[in-house]
């Protein structure tokens, strides 16, 4: 047994779907708009620690060590912080949501990409507050279901997304969806913008994108087929020339919470 399997293993707890695809998940996973890092930076303190919760390959990492001082970034799998960045003032190391390691009160912002749905709720928000300092905040996002340029093309995406690979997301991805809107929030609200991710892909990076899919994993595992080949002709028709990147976008919904103030 390799370590990432020992470590989901002796962790049932935790889902891990992204250990197998973490090279390619740095390749072609979307990344954060700067507008929301600086939103992040008026949250707390510049000289602030952070804690990037789930931080997987270090997306968020990279935006929030270019705004704070410190960043302590935690990832349940082992493969995803192998594939995570060196940054002179963020580091990285393998810890679950739910047992982060952190001392108590020791950071001033919990951050949460896109992973809020795979914890243990009860169990994460009594970490947060055990690490956050006193004042602290907890900023939790998530993306939803993009949307290509071409309604052609976006017709065979949304039936690729919600027909084929429908069975195969797990019940959690309806959080995703919901903008985490329907979870509960245990802290004291701050109303935050909402944000757009914005790219311009080559069908080739989409058909990447598409692979890094919790449900299409799931989806060769079930069916011994890759999905993608199916896909990859549908789409040559309608996309025109391949190398011609489209616009490619995804709402971000961001939730805020602030840990109560010593007296």
């Amino acid at each position: 047994m390799d370590w990432p399997d020992a470590w989901s293993a002796m962790n049932p707890s935790f889902p891990d779907h992204f250990s197998g695809v973490a090279g390619r998940y740095a390749d072609f996973r979307p990344h954060y708009p700067a507008e929301l890092f600086d939103y992040l930076a008026t949250l707390a303190p510049r000289d602030a620690t952070v804690w990037d919760c789930a931080a997987g390959n270090g997306q968020a990492t990279r935006g929030l060590a270019q705004r704070f001082a410190h960043v302590v970034a935690t990832d349940a799998s082992p493969e995803q912080i192998v594939a995570a960045p060196a940054l002179p003032n963020a580091g990285f190391r393998v810890a679950l949501a739910e047992e982060s390691g952190l001392p108590d009160r020791s950071v001033a912002l919990v951050t949460v990409a896109q992973a809020l749905h795979w914890f243990d709720l009860p169990r994460f928000y009594a970490e947060v507050n055990r690490v956050l300092r006193p004042g602290g905040v907890l900023a939790v996002w998530a993306y939803g279901v993009n949307r290509v340029e071409g309604a052609a093309v976006d017709a065979l995406v949304q039936e690729f997304y919600g027909g084929l690979l429908g069975p195969y997301w797990p019940p959690s991805r309806k959080l995703v969806e919901t903008g985490y809107r329907t979870l509960p929030f245990h802290f004291t609200e701050i109303a935050a913008p909402v944000f757009t991710m914005e790219v311009r892909w080559t069908m080739a990076h989409l058909l990447g994108y598409f692979g890094t899919w919790s449900a299409t994993s799931r989806y060769i595992k079930a069916t011994g087929q890759n999905p993608l080949g199916a896909l990859a002709e549908k789409l040559a028709p309608v996309w025109g020339d391949p190398t011609a990147p489209r616009r490619v976008t995804w709402p971000l919904t961001l939730r805020v919470g602030r840990v109560a103030r010593d007296e």
